[in-house]
């Protein structure tokens, strides 16, 4: 058991029957009346994501997630295939169980696979990945001065807004965590 006043960033907790991810945390203490913890959590189930309120000291379950490291081989159809990288055994995931990785992944990257038991919750990608930019519009000479930006697809069809300067065939480095660009590779 943990008590909310020690929720972190990133801390998994077992809350109505559902395995969540503290997203955001704010303790209130309210003039008048007894002091609050405002949270936001994410489903690791489903990926919803949900507001909830509990009392300053209220105890709630902390759950204990497994990672093992394991590498993106291929997909087939909607089947992705992983490999463990010390035991060599393979695990296939549905696209659903692994819909917002999707974006991010390509052969031969490493990620973490988390299981809750025998569970497996789904696939945590690094916080930036390095993806080739496959179509964008020509930058215009001059454009760079207003500092805007355009659409460009990369290599996995994630669409991401770009500075002007960057072209096809561009490595950029895309934060996983908000799915924007952040530099040229």
């Amino acid at each position: 058991m943990i008590s909310v006043n020690e929720f972190k960033t990133g801390l998994t907790i077992e809350v109505d029957n559902d395995i969540w991810s503290v997203v955001e945390f704010q303790h209130v203490k309210p003039g008048k009346g007894a002091a609050f913890v405002r949270s936001k959590l994410r489903s690791m189930r489903s990926g919803n994501i949900q507001e909830k309120t509990f009392r300053a000291g209220e105890k709630v379950e902390k759950a204990h997630l497994e990672n093992s490291k394991m590498s993106y081989l291929y997909s087939s159809g909607d089947v992705h295939t992983f490999m463990d990288t010390s035991s060599y055994e393979q695990l296939e995931l549905s696209s659903d169980q692994i819909r917002h990785q999707l974006r991010y992944l390509i052969e031969n990257m490493e990620v973490q696979i988390l299981t809750y038991g025998d569970e497996i919750l789904g696939v945590e990608v690094p916080n930036t990945v390095e993806l080739k930019v496959t179509d964008t519009e020509p930058g215009v000479k001059g454009d760079t001065a207003s500092g805007g930006t355009k659409p460009a697809t990369v290599e996995t069809g994630l669409t991401v807004h770009v500075p002007f300067f960057v072209n096809e065939g561009d490595t950029l480095i895309i934060d996983t965590r908000e799915g924007k660009y952040v530099s040229r590779g």
